[in-house]
Formats: structure tokens, C-alpha cells, sequence
């Protein structure tokens, strides 16, 4: 019981550093090259729109979409690390 219970309890310490390391990158995408670096960004450009308005508007999803997939395959490792698995 001890052994599962610390299994368990590595678990979800790992699943929560996972999931506040991915905040934090969406944190710093979306509100840091949006809003705070958005003058040092408007001095390059892609398709016409200045950076800092494409990585506010459009960046920022994309990236959030990125990190649902890096969620994805970072649990689906870590549920067969620790034995939670789907069965195939």
C-alpha cells in the first residue's frame, strides 16, 4: 500500500510541474510577446503585420496548440512511466 501510495504521490508531483512549466511557457508567449516585448517584436514582421500584433493575435493560439499536443505526449509518458497506461 505504501509503495502505490508513493507511486501516486510522484505522480501527480510530476504531472503538476509538467502542466506549470506549460503555463508558463503560454504565460510568456501569449501576455510576454504580446504585450510586454511587442515594441521590440514590431521590428520584424510576417506576412506584412508587425510580430508583436501576429504573436498577439495568432501566436499565442498557435503556441497553445503546440502545448496541447506537447501535454498530450508528455502525460501519455508519464501514465506508462507510472503504470496508468491505456490498455491497448
Amino acid at each position: 500500500m505504501k509503495a502505490q501510495q508513493n507511486n501516486s504521490t510522484e505522480y501527480w508531483k510530476k504531472s503538476l510541474s509538467l502542466v506549470s512549466k506549460l503555463l508558463t511557457v503560454w504565460f510568456l508567449v501569449s501576455f510576454g510577446c504580446g504585450i510586454l516585448f511587442k515594441e521590440q517584436l514590431d521590428q520584424f514582421s510576417i506576412g506584412g503585420a508587425p510580430l508583436g500584433f501576429w504573436m498577439a493575435q495568432q501566436g499565442s493560439i498557435i503556441c497553445f496548440v503546440i502545448l496541447l499536443f506537447c501535454y498530450s505526449y508528455f502525460m501519455n509518458k508519464l501514465d506508462l512511466e507510472h503504470g496508468y497506461g491505456e490498455d491497448e
